[in-house]
């Protein structure tokens, strides 16, 4: 029986996080896509918290969009994600695509918040 696509993404998923674990020191950054907008999420797994978000349904975010499903959208948010860290004090995150293949989209998140200056 053949899995789904979802079922795969979640498999992924699964052996990811038993190795990618975010502390208070180096939190985990964590990327969704969905068809209409990407999100993403700074977490300490040591805490249970998350310390800061972005995605492309914040309004604020969306105003400048032509389309909120593009590559240029989630260059978008991965610069606002990392000013919002730098304004923390996060510097070092673990970056966790969630099952989601690097690229696209997920690629150009994590290039941006790279040249914003965040370290992953």
């Amino acid at each position: 029986m053949a899995l789904q696509r979802s079922e795969k993404r979640h498999l992924r998923q699964g052996r990811v996080r038993t190795k990618v674990i975010g502390t208070d020191q180096r939190p985990r950054l964590s990327v969704y896509r969905s068809l209409h907008h990407i999100y993403v999420q700074v977490i300490s797994d040591q805490s249970g918290r998350t310390l800061v978000s972005a995605s492309t349904a914040v309004k604020e975010l969306r105003e400048g969009l032509k389309s909120q499903r593009s590559v240029a959208a989630a260059k978008m948010v991965g610069k606002a994600i990392a000013d919002r860290c730098r304004e923390r004090g996060i510097a070092n995150v673990v970056f966790d695509r969630n099952g989601f293949l690097y690229h696209g989209r997920v690629r150009a998140l994590a290039e941006a918040a790279r040249e914003a200056g965040l370290k992953f």
